[in-house]
């Protein structure tokens, strides 16, 4: 069973680029304004704390888990951005929903890894900046590509769940007639 119409490799590759594009430009762009006007480690409230920034620089991953060990991550944003890549070279996403996930997620991942490559103390243990905190809702700091890989690893999950193929066609569950027809 399908749903709509397959996309073209062509159209899947340039939603894929441009959202990538378009959030790995925010988060840098983010990043470069966090570090330009904010205190380092001095809380900011931008509305009380519901939200506050508190730049810093992280030498691990989420809540600064294996600071030791930062060179592990940046293999893994790398295998993670090839993998997408991957598929996408390989004309195996024809949804676009697919398409649109992927895209966020790689420009999310790419975020975090040119900071792995290109930020101090330097390739390929750079620190990731963070400065988004929302004390509320939980005790990390973050930035614009944590929030694009977190929601849109939440919609992968919810892809499949749904049975959404990579190339558009839905798992068609059998009903309890064709289940019972199917066993003899």
């Amino acid at each position: 069973m399908t749903g709509r119409t397959p996309l073209r490799s062509a159209a899947a590759g340039t939603i894929l680029a441009t959202l990538a594009i378009v959030v790995l430009a925010a988060d840098q762009l983010t990043k470069y304004l966090a570090i330009s006007n904010l205190p380092a480690e001095e809380s900011v409230p931008i509305f009380g704390d519901f939200l506050v920034f508190y730049l810093i620089r992280n030498p691990g991953a989420a809540f600064s888990l294996g600071e030791g060990v930062t060179w592990i991550f940046t293999i893994a944003l790398a295998l993670v951005a090839l993998a997408i890549i991957y598929l996408f070279v390989s004309r195996r996403v024809q949804s676009r929903a697919w398409a649109i996930v992927l895209g966020l997620l790689l420009g999310g991942v790419l975020g975090n890894l040119s900071d792995r490559i290109f930020r101090e103390p330097g390739f390929p243990v750079g620190h990731v900046v963070d400065f988004i905190s929302t004390p509320w809702m939980m005790p990390a700091i973050y930035n614009v590509a944590d929030m694009f890989i977190v929601t849109t690893m939440i919609a992968v999950a919810v892809l499949v769940l749904i049975g959404l193929g990579l190339d558009g066609t839905r798992e068609r569950r059998k009903t309890s007639a064709e289940e019972v027809v199917g066993e003899d």
